[in-house]
């Protein structure tokens, strides 16, 4: 594994970049540990609706950088007390959804520093009821990334001031707020440690040499003119960023084990107009895929059945049986 030093760049908008240029056009014969810092954003996950994901007027007050990420999963507040890490590999078929193969390394790091830290539910590194870490994951064309937050010394008050966080999100929870259930490591420390120490100790961890000595892929000029081009054209774009959300007249919004699903349908005529899908659930296939399968289609369960017959509803969700879908499309309010 190669480390890629991000020059300490705190913009979300080139971090993401070089995460995606790293996953799409570096040779996979190795594999790459990424860390890098963001100054106050808001990420969001690849199939959310981001209006509904972010409270505007104290983002825009804040001046917080609102961006898309390529994964799934759900928005999560980053500042610079905040570090993030992504593991860039081949995917062999198997390590999509196997988050504790990615997080096992940060997990047995944590405890060198007497964080009880365990992988919690979906993708969670929790200390106790306290969650610490979110991860998500992207595959693409035989390559994936499996990338997570580690609050360290996070302004946890930003996290609830800036996010509107869906109420699925905390059914069968005892904690009804952002705030009560995440922490910052700092408060688990045996002993006080700066933030360039814990990413330090972290890498002298996961390679087992000091980290002036990890190998590294060093990134180059052309590397860098990529990466500031997938920046203007992705992660600075507003189409990407916020995107269009149609008119609906029939909003159903479930929580499953893979996450909430949200269908946004506009029905003319008792037909499916137009469907947008939502949600923090993690997939390989584009939900566009669904919903263009189901656009036009007359809205009663025996046309959505046939239009969706055949379809791997598991490669666009993750471990739901077709039936549960198509109930979702016609839940009963």
């Amino acid at each position: 594994m190669l480390f890629i030093d991000n020059q300490g760049i705190h913009d979300p908008t080139i971090n993401l970049a070089i995460e995606e240029f790293v996953l799409k056009h570096l040779p996979m014969d190795d594999s790459y540990l990424l860390f890098y810092i963001n100054e106050p954003s808001i990420i969001i996950g690849k199939h959310q609706n981001t209006i509904e994901e972010i409270n505007a007027e104290y983002v825009k007050e804040n001046n917080i950088h609102v961006v898309r990420r390529l994964s799934g999963g759900g928005a999560v507040y980053h500042d610079l007390g905040n570090l993030s890490f992504s593991f860039l590999t081949k995917d062999d078929g198997q390590s999509f959804h196997n988050f504790r193969k990615f997080t096992q390394p940060v997990v047995e790091a944590l405890h060198q520093f007497g964080v009880n830290a365990e992988l919690s539910g979906r993708n969670d590194l929790q200390v106790g009821e306290r969650k610490i870490s979110g991860n998500a994951q992207f595959s693409t064309r035989g390559r994936m990334f499996s990338h997570g937050t580690l609050m360290f010394d996070s302004e946890l008050d930003n996290v609830q001031s800036a996010l509107k966080v869906n109420p699925e999100k905390f059914k069968s929870k005892s904690t009804k707020s952002v705030r009560s259930r995440v922490a910052n490591i700092t408060e688990f420390l045996e002993k006080p440690l700066t933030m360039d120490q814990f990413r330090d100790d972290i890498l002298r961890h996961i390679f087992g040499v000091e980290p002036s000595e990890v190998p590294q892929y060093v990134l180059t000029e052309d590397d860098w003119k990529k990466i500031h081009e997938i920046s203007a054209e992705r992660y600075r774009n507003w189409d990407w960023n916020y995107g269009q959300s149609p008119e609906s007249n029939i909003k159903h919004t479930r929580k499953f084990p893979v996450g909430i699903i949200d269908l946004r349908m506009d029905i003319k005529d008792g037909h499916i107009h137009e469907i947008k899908i939502y949600g923090d659930f993690f997939g390989i296939g584009d939900v566009a895929d669904i919903e263009n399968k189901l656009r036009g289609q007359r809205y009663e369960e025996s046309a959505v059945q046939t239009a969706l017959a055949g379809t791997d509803i598991k490669h666009y969700f993750g471990n739901i049986e077709l039936e549960e879908f198509v109930g979702l499309v016609f839940l009963q309010d």
